[in-house]
């Protein structure tokens, strides 16, 4: 199996960490690189996901109070505190990942100020516009996917969607993620599981299916 399997870190990125609190930090998020690592080994193709934003996006407002409230934007419907703006501390990947470039693939999502996809499958949240990875995991002949990464209940649920959309087998690692809120992640849990994606508590549920 480990040769039809890929893993995909999303968006475990610094920006989701008590790391930069003035962005969006989700408890527990600066520990998931040693198990990202671990279920790496699991797969031959190991894929990761950025977001990768401008200060100055449309969808950015400083008010908190008005997180994750309608902005009316068909391609950024969400309001959000600024985060992971390249090249800022935000943007970077948790310490003790590879480097984007070590990775097999990787994407880069929400460049354009008018962008702001959750999934890292398209650049938009119509779903028109591939980020190509679906296409690469096709061509090597991957069926299932891995998933883990920030956050469960937003970015790491609509990966995780997508992929099983396209017809891969998605298995997502609660302990490879942290959500936002439990209320949320309860909501997420059950539209992944409505959609066919499969998930388990511990990599160690999967160590029999891998070998």
């Amino acid at each position: 199996m480990k040769h039809s399997t890929a893993t995909f870190d999303v968006d475990a990125q610094k920006g989701f960490t008590p790391l930069c609190p003035q962005e969006l930090p989700v408890t527990g998020g600066e520990t998931l690189a040693p198990i990202l690592n671990a279920m790496a080994e699991l797969g031959r193709f190991r894929v990761g996901s950025k977001d990768a934003h401008s200060a100055t996006a449309s969808w950015v407002n400083p008010d908190r109070s008005q997180m994750a409230s309608a902005t009316g934007l068909a391609e950024a419907p969400l309001h959000w505190p600024s985060h992971c703006v390249v090249g800022t501390e935000g943007f970077e990947l948790l310490e003790g990942l590879p480097h984007p470039q070590a990775y097999d693939f990787f994407v880069w999502k929400g460049v354009e100020s008018d962008l702001h996809p959750f999934g890292a499958c398209f650049h938009d949240v119509s779903e028109r516009r591939t980020t190509g990875v679906i296409e690469v995991l096709q061509s090597q002949g991957i069926e299932r996917v891995l998933v883990g990464g920030l956050a469960f209940d937003f970015c790491v649920k609509d990966t995780a969607i997508q992929l099983a959309k396209a017809g891969f087998e998605v298995i997502v690692v609660r302990e490879a993620c942290k959500a936002i809120s439990q209320p949320t992640a309860a909501a997420a849990t059950q539209a992944m599981s409505a959609a066919g994606v499969r998930i388990v508590e511990t990599l160690e549920q999967l160590v029999p299916a891998a070998h």
